[in-house]
């Protein structure tokens, strides 16, 4: 089951969170969530094969070329997180506020299976988004080991940003702290603010073609 993990780590009872629908054949949307947990960190997603692929990214996605950033693979979550703004109560498996940093679209590069070429460990894409574009790399580190050879410290990658035209030198996420779905802050949400506006997620695109 894609979302077994995801689920098994929540109690759907108590968390506002999207338990999620049966898996949908759509691909090509982002989102980049600022979720305040135990510790601050950026969340990146990637549609492909009907689930979001995830990354916990500390220090949050930048345009700068010289700077890489640690970004470390977590559980698949449902599609329906594509939106997802609200506050994890205390408890639960992620409490803490998160909003919608930024979201928009993306093309795989070199591939027609973005699934495929993370299970290799490495993925080349094309993000369009409101703050984040261009062209990026994700790839797969070794980590840490133990004096056995075991990895430790969970599943980290390294995220990119190629110089292109989208290239910013000193870009830092921290310097736009509002929604784009609703332009809150994320105190504004743990306040329970209403939201400014509401904008309307990226539409779907259909199924990739992999037979051509």
């Amino acid at each position: 089951m894609p979302l077994e993990t995801y689920r098994s780590k929540r109690d759907f009872g108590k968390t506002p969170e999207p338990s999620g629908s049966a898996p949908v054949e759509t691909s090509g949307r982002f989102v980049v969530q600022r979720h305040r947990a135990t510790r601050l960190h950026y969340d990146l997603r990637l549609e492909m094969n009907g689930v979001l692929a995830s990354w916990a990214v500390p220090r949050g996605p930048t345009l700068d070329p010289d700077e890489r950033r640690l970004a470390m693979k977590t559980e698949d979550h449902p599609i329906e997180y594509l939106e997802f703004e609200a506050v994890i109560p205390k408890g639960q498996y992620g409490a803490g506020d998160m909003i919608v940093w930024d979201w928009g679209t993306y093309e795989p590069e070199e591939t027609d299976d973005p699934a495929a070429a993370v299970a290799a460990g490495e993925l080349k894409f094309r993000l369009h988004g409101e703050r984040v574009r261009g062209r990026f790399t994700l790839v797969k580190t070794r980590g840490r080991t133990d004096d056995q050879g075991r990895t430790e410290g969970g599943d980290p990658w390294l995220l990119i940003h190629k110089r292109d035209e989208s290239a910013e030198d000193g870009f830092d996420a921290e310097t736009q702290s509002r929604s784009v779905k609703t332009g809150r802050t994320n105190d504004d949400l743990a306040a329970g603010r209403e939201p400014r506006f509401e904008a309307l997620p990226p539409a779907p695109e259909g199924p990739l073609d992999l037979s051509a």
